[in-house]
């Protein structure tokens, strides 16, 4: 069967990902003689982690004393203590924190100094979520990182009583998880500030892909299992048709009954997800033909 294999438009690196990749190669070509850290994964994408280690670009999780050379904060943010601990050990800082994810701290922070409890629609282990929390912190404690609305659910009492809430959101949410909050917090607050902080380039990336969704028999998502935005994408899709979520085009041997199965094709890839593994998909989908 002939196979109608359709990309989104929108799909690999966003601006704030392409933005950290490129700048931090530039760092290295530029500063031959220094060494270049990364505290934490400058993206989540393991392709694009070895690429910059074959450069000479350290991954880290926590910085050597005494070594110098410059320090790179990654797309996701880090917290005020980060940055302190960072120049009292010596090192040169480039902050690369996506310009979203600045926007979403400084709202954080508003909200709190305006006297509102925060609530912070994310999940509360991703890097994002904890530089977020950690900015806000500076300025005041009532503060609630919740996925979702029943791990809200828990702090109710707490909430009923603070009475003034204020919302932000992850920049890689769904919408509809950020509709949800809204729905119930509306109805036990007196008063409630939100902050639809849900990046362009995501609610971009989600509509096209709800759209491509329902013209196909099924959807592949490319992209790291570690990336909230891929994972969110394959979880949305799933609900329309069709979905099997890969990381490169090695894993869909695994899905050949599906795929032989499927006249309409569509591939859309998470934000982390660089060019060449999506070109790679393609073109292995195409030898299906």
């Amino acid at each position: 069967m002939k196979k109608n294999i359709k990309l989104a438009k929108h799909a690999g690196f966003c601006y704030g990902v392409k933005r950290a990749v490129e700048t931090t190669k530039r760092l290295k070509s530029e500063n031959e003689q220094k060494q270049i850290w990364v505290l934490g994964e400058l993206i989540h994408n393991s392709h694009v982690i070895n690429e910059l280690s074959k450069l000479g670009i350290k991954t880290v999780y926590e910085l050597p004393e005494g070594n110098g050379g410059i320090c790179v904060i990654r797309s996701h943010g880090a917290s005020p203590e980060v940055f302190e601990q960072i120049q009292k050990k010596g090192y040169e800082i480039v902050d690369l924190t996506c310009p979203d994810v600045k926007k979403v701290q400084q709202k954080a922070i508003g909200v709190v100094q305006q006297g509102y409890m925060l609530v912070i629609v994310g999940k509360p282990e991703h890097p994002e979520v904890a530089a977020i929390r950690a900015n806000a912190q500076k300025y005041g404690e009532n503060i609630i990182v919740a996925p979702d609305i029943d791990s809200l659910k828990a702090y109710e009492t707490k909430i009923k009583e603070h009475k003034k809430i204020g919302v932000v959101v992850q920049t890689t949410q769904r919408i509809e998880n950020l509709k949800n909050i809204v729905d119930y917090l509306t109805g036990i607050t007196k008063e409630l500030l939100v902050y639809n902080t849900i990046c362009a380039s995501t609610s971009l990336r989600q509509n096209e892909a709800r759209n491509l969704a329902q013209e196909s028999d099924l959807m592949i998502v490319v992209g790291s299992k570690k990336s909230a935005n891929t994972t969110h994408l394959a979880e949305i899709l799933k609900g329309i048709t069709n979905t099997i979520h890969i990381e490169t085009f090695e894993e869909l041997k695994n899905y050949d009954e599906e795929i032989l199965k499927a006249k309409n094709i569509g591939v859309t890839a998470g934000a982390s997800t660089p060019e060449n593994i999506i070109n790679g998909v393609i073109k292995e989908l195409e030898k299906y033909n």
